[in-house]
């Protein structure tokens, strides 16, 4: 697919259409709609590559490779899952890939014994509470910390909202585990920020205006 750059104000008028309705327009030769996706997603892409890279800039690298993997295999996208699952789950196998390449990555893995202590632990959900701005480089920090395979659970649920199903498909995995790695990730946060404030999950990590027009100028670079 050729791509002939539209920005600003001539893509607004398609802003209102659903992902679904502009994939078919772009794979029908509308490519300059491809930014439409890249803007609307790039925030929860960069959280889900992010989630396993654990590196801002490397981050960016993986968008800009997984939004260029998803534009070549766009005809193979089949509904059968949102196309922000679809997304998500191309650049979370674009992360784990360079990260597992690097002996970077060991998931964490528990005994049904742990299991059931997790699922017996208070229900109380600090992250969810208000806090005040200038805590949110703490809330990242502890996020970093949390082992390989909790974190991208926690980011994906608590931070960008997806269900138990649409995160066991991103990441491979079943949603028993996803509701596993989400207690422990909830019960190692609480330990590390309970004593301290309330947190508010979805303020952190956020991708701002200025990184989001330079993936997207890097994205349509390459695939032009």
């Amino acid at each position: 697919m050729d791509m002939h750059v539209v920005s600003g104000p001539t893509l607004d008028r398609w802003t209102a259409l659903s992902d679904e309705e502009i994939v078919a327009r772009v794979v029908e030769g509308q490519t300059a709609l491809y930014e439409v996706l890249m803007r609307r997603h790039n925030e929860r892409v960069y959280r889900a590559a992010r989630s396993v890279i654990k590196d801002e800039d490397e981050a960016e690298d993986v968008m800009q490779q997984a939004y260029v993997n998803a534009y070549f295999h766009l005809r193979q996208f089949d509904r059968r899952a949102k196309f922000s699952t679809w997304l998500t789950k191309i650049a979370i196998h674009e992360a784990l890939a360079r990260a597992r390449k690097r002996g970077r990555y060991y998931a964490v893995d528990f005994t049904e014994e742990e299991n059931q202590a997790v699922e017996r632990q208070p229900s109380r959900n600090p992250e969810h509470q208000a806090f005040a701005g200038e805590l949110r480089s703490l809330l990242e920090s502890s996020i970093d910390e949390l082992p390989d395979g909790l974190r991208e659970v926690f980011m994906l649920r608590e931070v960008d909202g997806l269900s138990t199903a649409e995160t066991a498909e991103c990441l491979g995995v079943s949603e028993d585990v996803v509701k596993t790695r989400l207690s422990r990730s909830r019960a190692a946060l609480r330990n590390d920020l309970a004593d301290r404030a309330g947190i508010l999950a979805p303020e952190t990590f956020r991708f701002a205006q200025p990184r989001c027009n330079r993936v997207v100028a890097a994205v349509l670079a390459t695939i032009g």
